[in-house]
């Protein structure tokens, strides 16, 4: 009687996990595969270590309804990336179309919960309606109860999202609270309200895709990284744990570097810089140059083009590399960049990624619209944030650095630990054709005018000799070297491990206030 009744419930376990597997209506399960999407248990299979992945709550219901689902719209467990651990969920759009409920936001909570004890990130795959409306009240603030988790482990261990369909409400609320959001371009909409409930309520006619696609979030600041299919978002999230710790108590991972001796000349980097100062170039082709190897996992990488923040290596350790792009704006920072830049310099700074700024920049961007979009206070957030952090940093400048620009790229004054410049550089409060204006702008006024063009440049070669040239600022030890770009890359090394045991202690207080 014993061993029957035992055999019972085992079969009755074992059907109840089956079903728990793919709990969804025959008829979503169905629109899904012909729509081609994958599961949420393929998905977290595809980029975790093959076996590591461990499933809590399977058996998760609504309570209180005898109809309700196994599994609640997510899935959710642990597992292991590269052999480290992660806490992990998975939206099932299958499932109450993947909306939150309350056994659906108990069993992410668990999880998050579980990262914060152990210390691990936690990776979010999003596909999700938002909240789920028959659950009135109930899903709110199950919403709430995940986003409140994020605080404790923002900066402590990182947290990235995934999206990997159409997500709304609530379901962009928590990702654009996570450090990174990567996106499938073609496949990902997000947005706070869909086009129906727009039209309903402004009579404004958009597509999902026109309102929330991948790239237009991507040019709206909102997302991290765009590409081209799931395995490629897989790809970069291992990519970019890769350069992160597991917290902001354990140290990034570190991969085998070339030796001192076989980076100890590029000659490559001699011959890199255009003779016209003027000349516009890509920088991530001179960051490959930099580091250990030409892979960089670069963010926000269409989102104010002119600062690039990409993760790289020196030395075999991870860096952070904020640079200005000659190539878009002549790299002025604009307020977009500024914000970009701020943020990806607290990232680093939270979990102890070096620094590394590579400077060519003419200033801030004028214009009346930068001025309407809060240039002031957005560009004084990029300042805040180099201040603020405590990581080590380096600069090196290889061209020009002028005005605020200069100050807020690392430099001495803001806090910059080793500043360092190619003899190509130029620093100064503006440049010279910004100059002559403002200093002789009244003296060729008054010139004969076949003499202002001499005039003019006779000026502008006097400040270019006498006022933005680099020994001035290594003279008055603004620099700390002035090295030949061959010697960059040894340079570089160095200088991260000189810092590498940086400390730096602010004082006490309950915490710092942003600008406006």
């Amino acid at each position: 009687m014993t061993e029957s009744s035992t055999a019972s419930r085992l079969a009755d376990l074992r059907v109840r996990l089956d079903k728990a597997q793919d709990p969804g209506s025959e008829r979503a399960r169905l629109r899904r595969d012909e729509e081609g999407r994958t599961t949420p248990r393929q998905r977290i299979s595809a980029l975790l270590d093959e076996g590591s992945f461990v499933e809590v709550g399977a058996l998760a219901k609504t309570p209180g309804n005898p109809d309700a689902v196994y599994s609640d719209g997510v899935v959710t467990g642990y597992g292991h990336i590269d052999g480290r651990p992660v806490a992990i969920y998975a939206h099932d759009k299958s499932v109450y179309g993947g909306s939150v409920g309350e056994a659906f936001g108990r069993k992410v909570v668990e999880v998050m919960e579980m990262a914060i004890k152990i210390g691990c990130p936690v990776i979010g795959i999003q596909d999700s309606g938002g909240a789920r409306i028959q659950d009135a009240v109930t899903s709110l603030a199950m919403y709430s109860e995940i986003s409140r988790r994020q605080l404790p482990l923002s900066g402590r261990s990182p947290q990235i999202s995934i999206m990997l369909g159409k997500s709304a409400g609530g379901a962009v609320y928590a990702p654009v609270t996570t450090d990174f959001v990567i996106a499938v371009d073609g496949q990902t909409e997000m947005y706070v309200t869909g086009p129906a409930v727009i039209r309903e309520v402004t009579g404004e006619d958009v597509t999902s895709a026109e309102l929330g696609g991948a790239r237009q979030q991507e040019l709206n600041g909102n997302i991290s990284a765009v590409v081209a299919s799931e395995d490629e978002a897989f790809d970069f999230v291992r990519d970019l744990l890769d350069h992160l710790p597991l917290t902001c108590y354990d140290p990034a991972p570190v991969f085998d570097a070339p030796s001192d001796e076989e980076i100890s000349e590029a000659e490559e980097l001699d011959l890199f810089m255009p003779n016209d100062s003027n000349a516009g170039y890509d920088m991530l082709d001179l960051l490959v140059l930099l580091g250990d190897d030409s892979q960089l996992v670069e963010i926000q990488a269409n989102y104010a083009p002119n600062l690039i923040t990409a993760f790289g290596r020196i030395d075999g350790r991870a860096v952070g590399f904020v640079a200005n792009n000659p190539m878009h704006f002549a790299g002025c920072i604009d307020a977009d960049a500024a914000d970009k830049g701020a943020r990806f310099v607290r990232i680093c700074d939270a979990y102890n990624i070096p620094l590394v700024f590579v400077v060519d920049t003419p200033g801030y961007l004028p214009g009346v619209d930068q001025e309407r979009a809060g240039l002031i206070h957005r560009g004084a957030k990029l300042a805040f944030a180099v201040v603020e952090s405590t990581v080590p940093k380096i600069t090196l400048i290889v061209r020009k650095a002028y005005g605020g620009a200069y100050a807020v790229m690392g430099s001495k004054n803001l806090s910059g630990d080793i500043n360092l410049a190619w003899p190509t550089a130029q620093i100064a409060v503006m440049g010279s054709a910004a100059a002559v204006v403002m200093i002789q702008g009244k003296q060729l006024a008054a010139a004969p005018p076949e003499q202002r063009g001499y005039l003019k440049k006779l000026f502008m070669d006097f400040y270019d000799e006498n006022m933005t040239s680099p020994y001035v600022a290594a003279e008055r030890g603004y620099l700390d070297a002035m090295i030949q770009p061959r010697d960059t890359r040894l340079a570089l090394r160095r200088a991260v491990r000189q810092l590498a045991d940086k400390q730096e202690q602010d004082l006490p207080k309950k915490h710092t206030i942003m600008p406006m």
